[in-house]
């Protein structure tokens, strides 16, 4: 994996994370951005707005971009272009890998391993033809697969497909995603070339998770995408830099040593929602080396936003509907707030409004 490298601290790797994910806010469209070549989760549903809106995009709207089950089957906007490809780089690596992924409600049904998701994939490919309401499109995968692949649902007497199953293989068998409120609906991809015969380019998947989300480890990589680090060690790419983070071991492209040596903490404030790229990184240790505050932040259900304050994760924030075009946004900082960042916490709430089609905000931050 390359030689000893560079001892580098945390606030260089934020900094280096935050350059590479563009929260410096150049002036691009969304589809330009780099985050969308590995995807923004979406996750509640609106969050990958406001996580662009974090990256200073205004105008959200781009017919490049598609939102579809990707990462470990979570809804993610990704560019229309490259999702062939994805779908094959994220594609299980081996039967036993596959098992692994699906295991939970269908130990039996994970045996079958990549037999699993080809069944699944073929079902979707029959089932949604045109737009389907996603209830719709379960129960017709679920008459679709082997009896192992489903489970029996107590509260409406009735067999579904595993969920982890379902949504992991969606993009294989060419569904989209179309969400309106609290409706979900599944729409072919227009000329999707089928489900893919095997694993390729998930080498340069992981390329592409280390410039956006390194210095990290095969481990690190591994958990974004959904897997192990025993499936992933095959396809881990050569040459890579090697790199320690406060001790700890990891690795970088090596074309991107001089962008982390000269990395800089980003000035000024951003409100980044659930989910936002900059929070997927698994070394949650280094976005958050306080385990209690961890625990604030990565929650088992309805995480809050991250504050973020020259390029340091510095609090939470939520935000909510508070009345007829108003929205409120709860700030909770970790530690006193200068003037000129409480001003900018005001302009970024403001900007999270404007995102999420509100008239006007309130913002009130705790302990100010």
């Amino acid at each position: 994996m390359g030689g000893s490298g560079p001892e580098v601290g945390r606030e260089r790797v934020l900094a280096y994370r935050a350059t590479a994910q563009e929260l410096g806010r150049p002036a691009r469209r969304p589809a330009d951005l780099a985050v969308t070549e590995l995807g923004v989760q979406d996750t509640p549903h609106g969050s990958a707005r406001l996580a662009l809106a974090a990256r200073g995009v205004t105008e959200v709207e781009d017919d490049r971009l598609e939102l579809v089950w990707s990462m470990r089957g979570a809804p993610h906007l990704h560019r229309r272009a490259g999702l062939p490809a994805l779908a094959a780089a994220i594609w299980p690596l081996s039967d036993a890998d596959a098992a692994r992924r699906i295991a939970g409600q269908i130990r039996d049904g994970a045996k079958l391993g990549l037999a699993a998701f080809e069944a699944a994939a073929r079902a979707f490919a029959e089932v949604v033809t045109a737009p389907t309401a996603r209830g719709e499109a379960s129960r017709a995968v679920s008459d679709r697969v082997p009896a192992e692949l489903t489970y029996d649902c107590g509260p409406c007497g009735a067999r579904h497909v595993s969920g982890s199953l379902f949504q992991q293989a969606g993009l294989a068998g060419g569904v989209r995603l179309e969400v309106s409120g609290r409706a979900t609906t599944l729409a072919p991809l227009p000329g999707w070339p089928g489900p893919p015969e095997r694993a390729t380019g998930t080498t340069a998947l992981v390329l592409t998770c280390l410039r956006l989300l390194g210095p990290a480890t095969p481990a690190d990589i591994a958990g974004f995408l959904g897997t192990s680090a025993t499936a992933l060690r095959p396809v881990w790419p050569e040459g890579l830099a090697e790199v320690r983070v406060d001790g700890r071991r990891a690795w970088l492209p090596p074309e991107q040593l001089d962008a982390l040596r000269g990395a800089r903490p980003l000035p000024g404030v951003r409100l980044l929602p659930p989910g936002d790229p900059f929070l997927q990184a698994r070394d949650r240790a280094v976005l958050v080396p306080d385990k209690a505050r961890q625990s604030q932040l990565w929650r088992m259900i309805g995480n809050p936003g991250a504050l973020l304050v020259d390029g340091d994760v510095s609090g939470t924030w939520r935000a909510k509907q508070a009345g007829r075009g108003v929205l409120e946004v709860a700030v909770t900082p970790w530690g006193a707030l200068s003037a000129r960042a409480r001003r900018e916490v005001d302009t970024e709430a403001a900007a999270v409004a404007a995102a999420r089609g509100a008239a006007d905000v309130r913002v009130t931050v705790e302990g100010a």
